[in-house]
């Protein structure tokens, strides 16, 4: 199957080719057909398989057809991440190259009174997180009334990192008669009693195993006590000479730490995380996309907002507390169909982690000794253990089946009704 297939703008076709896609990928020749029919989608896909494009194409070939509306947009896309929505801004600034559409892109870390004026005149498209989302509605920079279709990307993160009450929230802004599209690369229990509760009968996709590793990457660990994993990496940037590596660490401070050793050792080194400044974090990522640093360590802030292609290696300083980034952040390399490597450091107190990590991936992951780092705490051996299927509360359950009830009843709605407002707030009166 060709683009030509399924797109039929020449000059989305014609910034394709720009861009240099020649086909499409397994999740687009499935999922674009599908959201050019109008239905609600959860698609479910590794990280690297194109889901990006798989939304923006039909997304913006249906948005050219569309006028601006002051204030308003026809489009929005949900991200967990500052780094993820400038990403999936930039592949859409391509895609929308020489087309009416207009994009704007909102996160928090810099100011709110751009992304409000840029507003004013509409947008086709906007690409926002969650909480900087609320505070434009909020501020009346933006009505959702206009609104046809919401994408929620990478939703599993999105719960994972407790934007839970602020999706909640948005429901309530949300016009009845919409199109719903949720993608993610992982499906969590909580994941599944969620969509219940923002689609109507969605159609479902599923491209790979989502929940295991990336096929294209060969992933090892290496036992090692804690107090010489600086060492350890050390030994591993010495042994492998990789072009470039992307090393994540546990706290913004090791972060800081490993970089300035590491620089200190000779290496282009940077570092990714909370604390820095949206502008710091865009300038550490943009140095190292274009091969100016050959370091970046980063805490898992950077775990899905990084897309480069043939980023050679990805080392696990620390393993993260969620099993699930495991899996994303090994997925930052072996993208594109190229090859990869990720390598992790484990010491004996990271066992429940490991153990955690391969129930998640329903196997054990190789260990391998590192010449001079036999660790005198030994790392204990693990089993795989079978997923434990956890009963969703009674009071959850009851909510996801209103919402449902609700949700059935969409198709029925009149086109372009008007968001749903929220009750307003009752304060209590002044004592005296």
């Amino acid at each position: 199957m060709s683009f030509q297939s399924i797109v039929s703008s020449s000059q989305l076709l014609a910034n394709l080719q720009q861009m240099q896609w020649t086909k499409p990928t397994e999740i687009q020749r499935k999922a674009i057909p599908k959201i050019q029919q109008g239905n609600d989608l959860v698609a479910r896909a590794q990280t690297g398989s194109g889901k990006t494009g798989a939304f923006l194409l039909p997304l913006i070939e249906r948005l050219m057809t569309l006028p601006l509306q002051s204030n308003r947009t026809h489009a929005v896309v949900i991200v967990p991440t500052r780094e993820l929505a400038q990403q999936i801004s930039d592949v859409a600034q391509q895609l929308m190259a020489a087309t009416p559409c207009v994009l704007v892109t909102a996160y928090g870390g810099v100011k709110i009174n751009p992304q409000m004026m840029a507003l004013r005149q509409g947008a086709h498209l906007v690409v926002a997180t969650p909480g900087r989302l609320i505070d434009l509605i909020e501020k009346n920079a933006l009505n959702l009334s206009a609104l046809k279709c919401c994408v929620l990307d990478e939703a599993d993160k999105l719960l994972d990192l407790g934007f839970q009450p602020e999706l909640q929230q948005l429901l309530t802004y949300l016009p009845t008669k919409r199109q719903t599209l949720l993608f993610s690369a992982t499906f969590p229990e909580a994941l599944q009693q969620w969509i219940k509760l923002v689609s109507a009968n969605p159609q479902q996709i599923v491209v790979g195993v989502a929940e295991r590793s990336v096929k294209t990457v060969q992933h090892w660990l290496h036992p090692v006590d804690k107090k010489e994993k600086l060492a350890a990496l050390t030994a591993l940037l010495e042994q492998h000479q990789f072009s470039q590596v992307l090393v994540f660490v546990k706290t913004k401070k090791s972060a800081n730490q490993v970089s300035q050793h590491l620089t200190e050792l000779g290496y282009l080194s940077d570092s990714v995380h909370g604390d820095k400044s949206q502008a710091q974090r865009q300038a550490s990522l943009d140095r190292f996309k274009m091969g100016e640093c050959q370091v970046l360590v980063a805490t898992d802030v950077a775990a899905r907002g990084i897309d480069i292609s043939q980023l050679p290696a990805v080392i696990n300083m620390d393993l993260p507390k969620v099993a699930h980034d495991y899996i994303h952040r090994i997925g930052r390399t072996g993208r594109a169909g190229e090859k990869g490597v990720a390598i992790s450091l484990v010491c004996a107190d990271e066992i429940e982690l490991l153990r955690a990590i391969e129930t998640a991936l329903q196997r054990l992951v190789e260990r391998r000794w590192l010449d001079g780092f036999v660790p005198n705490h030994n790392l204990p051996e693990s089993a795989v253990r079978p997923a434990k299927k956890k009963k969703p509360h009674k009071k959850k359950l009851a909510r996801a089946q209103q919402a449902a009830n609700s949700n059935a009843k969409r198709a029925q709605t009149p086109e372009g009704e008007p968001a749903q407002k929220r009750p307003p707030l009752r304060r209590k009166p002044p004592i005296g």
